[in-house]
């Protein structure tokens, strides 16, 4: 399979310190695996992440969710000509977890010129299905900053 990524010079290392001073290092996220059609990343489960009742939080679901699949959409762009923006997200909440970590892998669905839409799937570290979602990306071209 032909890689979907815009450069094939890109490290996990590489991924991981751009996220440096966002929200992705507060929750613990961190990418794991470049394939060549999908990234993946993982999250504890613990106090930044968990709701009340001591289960992950729907929305640090959503929020792994959607740093997976917006770095995605930035790998596969020209990020010198381009940039790329979360139009929609969804995310169904099918399992809880209450220790250890979850891991989103996202996986294109369409890859077109103006959008592109990424399956996300997250899953505990038994490998059971936590977190089903859908990530549509908007794909713009790059103002010159004023």
């Amino acid at each position: 399979m032909k890689p979907i990524w815009f450069s094939l010079d890109i490290s996990l290392d590489q991924l991981n310190e751009n996220a440096a001073n966002t929200m992705g290092p507060w929750l613990g996220m961190e990418f794991t695996e470049i394939g060549p059609d999908y990234l993946r990343a993982m999250m504890p489960v613990d106090h930044r992440t968990i709701q009340p009742y001591g289960l992950l939080h729907g929305g640090a679901s959503a929020a792994l969710a959607e740093t997976v699949g917006s770095v995605a959409s930035a790998l596969v762009i020209d990020q010198q000509k381009l940039i790329c923006v979360g139009l929609e997200i969804n995310a169904n909440h099918v399992r809880g977890v209450r220790e250890g970590y979850v891991h989103a892998i996202a996986k294109p669905l369409h890859l077109g010129g103006t959008t592109h839409v990424w399956d996300i799937r997250i899953t505990d570290d038994q490998h059971k299905l936590v977190c089903v979602s859908r990530l549509t990306v908007a794909i713009l071209p790059k103002r010159e900053q004023v």
